[in-house]
């Protein structure tokens, strides 16, 4: 179902097969998160914590604006949907793979991104996504 006023509908109309799939790369980065947090503890713990909320701070953006249930304040969209574009985590991820002198060097920032996309993976597995510019589901 597509988002509109009328409806008052909160989720997009993204096919149940696409969903499936983000749903499963979720549960894969999950997985891997966790396993990075155990083994390198130190720094790499906060920056899985703070990857994972970084999609939903732009929320803070729209405090104190006029907004519909299920709308996102239209002041807060251009940096939601920015900072719920998979691109730009699994660029971070790619880019610190091949910096630094070994795993330890790296650890931190590329669980960061990897947590980003795990929050951008479950969002769109649940139907949650990019938002129009008047604030709701596309």
């Amino acid at each position: 179902m597509v988002m509109t006023e009328s409806t008052n509908a909160t989720r997009s109309s993204t096919p149940v097969p696409l969903r499936v799939a983000w749903g499963a790369l979720a549960a894969f980065l999950l997985l891997w998160d966790v396993f990075e947090v155990l083994k390198h503890m130190g720094w790499v713990i906060p920056g899985a914590f703070l990857g994972a909320a970084l999609p939903f701070l732009a929320r803070l953006a729209g405090l104190g604006q006029a907004h519909e249930p299920g709308q996102l304040a239209p002041r807060a969209v251009p940096l939601h949907n920015i900072l719920n574009r998979a691109l730009i985590p699994f660029a971070i991820m790619v880019v610190f793979s091949f910096l630094g002198d070994g795993p330890e060097d790296i650890a931190a920032p590329f669980t960061f991104g990897m947590s980003w996309l795990t929050s951008i993976a479950f969002a769109r597995a649940l139907g949650f996504g990019l938002r129009t510019p008047d604030g709701w589901q596309r």
